[in-house]
């Protein structure tokens, strides 16, 4: 059996230390290495993972030339995500990336351009599509169970970025407070505010709800908080020809969803020809309305059986079985959404309803 090589470079992303859990948790793949120009922000990792100096890098190339890893995992900043993609598709090794995919269009073509030409495979982690209650959603959609979905509503975020470490540690507020000035997430030119953390999510998983569609014109509205450069709330409306659908982001939620669901809810809501689904981040069951039962049911979530309970797991078995990346974690697919953010960045610039970017 193989033991799979992995390395995880660049730690602006809380989430690496939760997907470096899911390789150590793994009975095939071990850390091998790990790298950051900050040293101080790596400590945490390799503590919890017991790696010696010499799997700690501050220099991405010598990481990977040093470590020959099978698979890279990436969390920069958003604004760096097509450079760091590019940098580290020349030594010919596959790629998961950290939502969200890309700061731009632009920047996504480049990323699916350096995978293509260094014969190498990319893929996007958007952690909900691991939240058992949307794969229930997508598994009853593709058995017919609401006929053809025609609108998706999603609401979600969190109190904000900086309230939570790796594994969800939670943040004070006098630290929040003092972080904010410094913070990659509260700067424009660094690919920061809510539109670019949790539009993705909403309209990468839609399209996955959706079979691929798109839609045909988009208007978005941001809020413009004083001393804050970047969006903390994104309205986004999106017309397929289907209907309308609505896709809202929030950082300063009542709660964070992961200890108390906050009102809304966050999470999604599908509408079909013949049916509804409620599916909402962390919960336990689903709502179900069809045409034969009319009254919302509980429906239990599906329990996630291996390699699909997370994204490590399953990129890993599709290496191992040739099998190609799919769904949200497809950058095909979130191309698609990406084209939608970005007409909903120019529409909230412009402040009018403008066509899907190409």
């Amino acid at each position: 059996m193989k033991n799979w090589r992995v390395a995880g470079i660049n730690f602006d992303h809380m989430h690496m230390g939760d997907l470096l859990r899911m390789v150590a948790e793994h009975p095939q793949a071990e850390i091998v290495g790990i790298c950051d120009a900050n040293p101080a922000r790596m400590d945490a990792a390799a503590a919890n993972f017991a790696l010696r100096p010499d799997q700690i890098f501050t220099d991405a190339d010598l990481c990977i030339q040093t470590t020959a890893p099978d698979l890279v995992i990436l969390c920069p900043a958003t604004a760096d995500h097509a450079r760091e993609v590019e940098r580290v598709s020349r030594h010919g090794v596959d790629i998961l990336i950290e939502k969200p995919f890309a700061a731009n269009l632009a920047d996504a073509d480049t990323m699916i351009a350096a995978v293509g030409n260094a014969g190498t495979r990319l893929a996007i982690n958007w952690p909900l599509r691991w939240y058992p209650s949307h794969v229930t959603a997508k598994r009853l959609i593709d058995d017919g169970t609401i006929g053809d979905v025609c609108e998706v509503h999603f609401y979600d975020g969190n109190r904000g970025p900086l309230y939570h470490l790796a594994d969800k540690i939670e943040v004070s507020d006098e630290e929040v407070r003092a972080g904010k000035p410094n913070s990659w997430w509260y700067k424009r030119e660094a690919g920061g505010g809510s539109l670019l953390d949790y539009l993705g999510y909403g309209a990468t998983l839609g399209t996955w709800f959706m079979n691929g569609r798109a839609p045909i014109c988009v208007t978005t509205m941001v809020d413009q908080s004083p001393g804050i450069e970047v969006d903390e709330h994104s309205i986004t409306v999106c017309r397929y020809d289907t209907g309308l659908s609505k896709f809202e982001t929030r950082w300063g939620t009542f709660t964070d969803p992961w200890a108390f669901q906050p009102q809304p809810k966050c999470g999604f809501v599908i509408v079909g020809t013949a049916g509804t689904i409620s599916s909402y981040d962390y919960e336990p069951t689903i709502g179900l309305q069809t045409r034969d039962q009319r009254e919302i049911t509980a429906v239990p979530v599906d329990v996630l059986q291996a390699p699909f309970r997370n994204p490590v797991e399953y990129f890993l078995h599709t290496k191992s079985t040739g099998t190609p990346v799919s769904g949200p974690l497809d950058p095909a697919l979130c191309r698609v959404a990406q084209r939608i953010i970005d007409t909903a960045v120019a529409s909230a610039q412009a402040q009018r309803t403008l066509d899907l970017l190409p």
